[in-house]
């Protein structure tokens, strides 16, 4: 099999001691090897034999008839085969935990997956007739009052897309206030404990971005804060809890400030899944805060589709916020609120996110995550998240070091630094080992503020056998790479595919197939994209 110039190459079932293949084919046992469709098959044979007929048409639309395919000819079979191998080799929420910090990979329950496929919400489409979806608007309706109720919000913006997305509407949503208050405002503070995302939709919307630091105890450093708040400061983006797994018990004295110097407070909401239902954002003073709905509503990520990022507001910022959105009539029956109707019903809006209105997908499944829990349930989602993520921080605090233990509890994410490893062996060495015991690794060197950073988030979903499971295959790898096993630095060695080099990787993308030249030297074909 050809080895690819970036060391990414079959991992054939040697020992732990790097020893031969102990098989001709690289598979392990019913884990199997798997080539490129390209090494499987040939380009000079087909899987399927076509009659000589003349084609019914000479010319495609613009004249972009396919001379040639160039791709490899395999029989049915392989084709199922190779795609089934490859499927097995995946690794998802429905194999084993993800303890991956800051994402919050949770349980889907398969309840959602029903709800979301019944007809009527699964079938619909998005030109149809408003008197043919009120089902769909009803649903979208009743989402929104959940999510205004849980934040203790004016309302809420359904038609965002994603996280990112949200975050651009809510910094929209403020830049619209300003302009109509005739306030030309050019600064974003972003504390060093927000999400990497926040500082980019800053810059993305005009602004000029600045730091604020954190202190020793991972919080926002409020002195700090208050002396650079002034004219020129548009808005605070800050992330509660945040990426240090941390609540900011400041949140309420920096809503404050920021609005007594005219500003407005950007909460990132995709660690929400650590407060509902025990905390209101809206009383902390937050003006706009995006909810992930994968993140804190069990949505699956991306769901097949564009996910979903509902954005809520304050009293402030409602008047601005972008169309369309889905209002009850007086009848009883609901409407989309669109451009026609903006000058009526919200005429300060900013504009549109998107062309069409939500996600259907998404929403069904939120909601049903939602009615399945009630209030009472979903409070109990924050606390079980919490006990989880504090007691892998306690069971692993005497073998990686934690440098927020000592100030007390963790929120949904426990946080640990590659202080404490023996001389050469960092994080990634830990991250590789996991992989061999069947865990996906945690978040890596993230949040910056944090060296060799291992962000771990178990949320509600996990059982403590699983947790457990988990903290006894860290424990071990951590106290070889305390000690200095350099069999760590092998590691994978069970997984398909063995260590990257993963800066030549980066520096050297192969991104097409190029066949090998003959005498096996580079033919310099396919070595950009494009290629063949």
């Amino acid at each position: 099999m050809t080895i690819n110039p970036s060391g990414w190459r079959p991992s054939a079932p040697s020992d732990v001691h790097g020893n031969a293949p102990a098989t001709t084919t690289g598979n392990r046992a019913l884990m199997l090897e798997e080539a490129l469709l390209f090494e499987i098959g040939s380009r000079d044979q087909t899987g399927v034999d076509f009659a000589n007929v003349e084609r019914a048409g000479t010319e495609r639309i613009a004249g972009l008839a396919r001379t040639s395919l160039d791709l490899p000819g395999l029989s049915e079979p392989e084709t199922v085969r190779h795609y089934t191998r490859l499927s097995r080799q995946n690794y998802a929420i429905d194999l084993g935990l993800f303890p991956l910090g800051s994402c919050t990979m949770k349980h889907n329950p398969r309840f959602n997956e029903k709800m979301a496929r019944l007809p009527g919400f699964a079938d619909i489409h998005p030109l149809q007739p408003q008197e043919t979806v009120q089902g769909a608007l009803e649903l979208i309706d009743t989402l929104a009052h959940w999510l205004i109720t849980l934040t203790g919000m004016s309302a809420v913006a359904m038609s965002p897309k994603a996280g990112a997305h949200g975050e651009l509407c809510g910094i929209l949503s403020i830049r619209a206030a300003l302009e109509a208050r005739g306030d030309a405002r050019s600064v974003v503070l972003v504390p060093e404990s927000a999400h990497g995302t926040n500082p980019a939709t800053a810059a993305f919307a005009g602004y000029k971005v600045e730091d604020i630091p954190a202190t020793a105890a991972g919080r926002v450093d409020l002195e700090a804060l208050k002396a650079r708040l002034g004219p020129d400061v548009a808005a605070v983006m800050i992330t509660n809890p945040n990426t240090c797994g941390l609540f900011e018990p400041d949140m309420k004295a920096i809503s404050d400030a920021v609005h007594a110097a005219g500003a407005f407070v950007y909460c990132d909401g995709a660690n929400f899944n650590a407060i509902v239902g025990r905390v209101r954002p809206g009383d902390l003073g937050v003006d706009a805060m995006h909810i992930n709905l994968h993140k804190t509503f069990s949505t699956p990520h991306g769901g097949g589709g564009p996910g979903s990022g509902p954005v809520v507001l304050s009293e402030a910022l409602t008047p601005f916020a972008p169309l369309p959105f889905v209002a009850k009539q007086a009848d009883g029956r609901f409407k989309l609120v669109e451009e026609e109707h903006a000058a009526d019903d919200h005429p300060d809006a900013f504009g549109r996110m998107v062309a069409f209105h939500g996600q259907m997908g998404m929403f069904s499944r939120a909601l049903s995550y939602i009615l399945s829990h009630g209030a009472d349930g979903l409070r109990q989602v924050a606390e079980d998240a919490v006990l989880n993520a504090n007691y892998v921080l306690r069971s692993l605090e005497d073998v990686l070091d934690a440098p927020f233990a000592p100030s007390g509890p963790c929120m949904h994410e426990a946080i640990f630094s590659d202080h404490g490893f023996a001389e050469g062996f960092t994080t990634i060495d830990v991250a590789k080992a996991l992989i061999d015991e069947g865990f996906h690794p945690m978040t890596m060197y993230f949040p910056l503020v944090v060296h060799g950073a291992m962000l771990i988030e178990p949320t509600e979903t996990e059982s403590k056998a699983s947790l457990d499971q988990f903290i006894v295959a860290l424990r071990s790898i951590a106290i070889r790479a305390r000690a200095g096993d350099e069999a760590l630095k092998a590691a994978p060695i069970y997984a398909p595919r063995r260590r990257l080099d993963e800066t030549l990787a980066a520096r050297k993308p192969i991104l097409a197939w190029k066949t090998p030249a003959p005498d096996g030297a580079d033919s310099g074909e396919g070595a950009e994209l494009g290629g063949r």
